[in-house]
């Protein structure tokens, strides 16, 4: 599957485009959707000046964002129903940690999970579940979403024209879960040293 798609992009068809920003969109919600491997594919492929480097980055943002501010929607809308359920005193704390830690360090969470896979899904949910303020995580999701969006693209841009082959890709992809591994390292070093 992933050579069928890697082949479509790479055929530099308008459907590349298409792909980009409906996976960018859908892994906001679906965690499994190889969204970074999209629009790392997609930047060797306009590194090879078959495709148009900032429409890529502006697909990858605004499907990135959208994505992200509807599974914010669905947190705000069916969250409630996963909060009922804590009524115990335990559960209880618990909540209100959770909801303590999205106030003091949203816009860092916020950040820092749209490069964690699966963890831009988790905070999106979780934010839309506490009612965080929408206008702030717009905010702070619009910076991440077009960070991640340049990174990405980026990463495959500058690889591909480095290696121009099959290598320039796997470097660019390695590179990108080697990055996404250090910050999954980091954050769960920082936690272990507050205890």
């Amino acid at each position: 599957m992933f050579h069928q798609f890697t082949q479509l992009v790479a055929d530099s068809s308008g459907w590349a485009y298409v792909i980009v920003f409906v996976f960018s969109f859908l892994d906001a919600i679906i965690p499994i959707v190889p969204s970074e491997s999209a629009v790392v594919t997609a930047g060797v492929v306009a590194g090879n000046g078959d495709l148009n480097l900032m429409l890529i980055v502006a697909l990858a943002a605004s499907g990135a964002f959208l994505g992200d501010n509807c599974a914010y929607l669905i947190g705000r809308t069916f969250g409630h129903r996963a909060t009922d359920r804590f009524t115990g005193e335990k559960g209880k704390r618990r909540f209100k940690w959770a909801e303590q830690q999205l106030d003091e360090r949203g816009g860092e969470l916020i950040a820092v999970a749209r490069f964690i896979p699966g963890g831009r899904t988790a905070v999106a949910l979780s934010a839309g579940t506490l009612a965080y303020p929408w206008r702030r995580f717009l905010i702070f999701d619009a910076m991440a979403a077009l960070a991640w969006a340049l990174y990405s693209s980026l990463l495959g841009y500058y690889g591909g024209k480095t290696f121009e082959s099959f290598w320039g890709l796997g470097l660019a992809l390695l590179t990108a879960f080697a990055i996404a591994g250090a910050i999954e390292l980091t954050r769960w070093l920082l936690k272990r040293s507050r205890r």
